[in-house]
């Protein structure tokens, strides 16, 4: 099954949940889905018989931010982060990759962490995978068991892959530069 297949099966489904597509690229083929609405889609490609989307291979978050103000114009996107997902059936050996896009901050308000449900209840694995991309991205999985930092320590301050992390001078003391 294509993607254009599985995106008009999602669109019959879910309609105005299923927010875009780029089906003409052959390596890099997606669907964009709500935020709000990932669960219930995510849900459906795992159980529906004709998807079967039963594994979930990797969660990443990406940040769409060009920070230096001479590249900015030229940089094509506006500022959001997005949580990409790829999906695998291995009944029908179809791969898949989702997109969910949000501003980078909750409200606007800097600091504030923007907010995707957690899939953990779907596939079991998006647990770790969620942790790794609320630690390292700075997203907010709603509804996730145990979210915590996974590799930085618990009291870092920041998420090292947002494109305006600065890097501390030093941690308890110890120099990093």
């Amino acid at each position: 099954m294509n993607i254009q297949e599985v995106h008009s099966i999602l669109l019959e489904k879910f309609g105005a949940e299923i927010v875009g597509t780029e089906p003409k690229k052959a390596t890099d083929s997606w669907i964009q889905v709500k935020a709000e609405s990932i669960v219930d889609v995510g849900r459906f490609l795992k159980d529906d018989p004709r998807l079967s989307f039963d594994h979930l291979n990797d969660l990443c978050g990406v940040d769409y931010l060009e920070p230096d103000p001479k590249k900015a114009p030229k940089f094509g996107h506006e500022p959001h982060v997005e949580v990409v997902y790829h999906l695998t059936s291995m009944k029908y050996h179809h791969l898949l990759k989702l997109k969910v896009s949000v501003p980078r901050w909750k409200n606007d308000v800097a600091g504030q962490l923007p907010v995707v449900p957690s899939v953990s209840g779907v596939w079991g694995i998006a647990n770790w995978h969620e942790r790794e991309t609320y630690d390292l991205v700075g997203i907010d999985f709603v509804g996730h068991p145990n979210l915590r930092r996974i590799l930085c320590p618990e009291d870092w301050v920041g998420h090292a892959l947002r494109k305006d992390y600065e890097f501390p001078l030093e941690y308890h003391g110890v120099r990093g530069r």
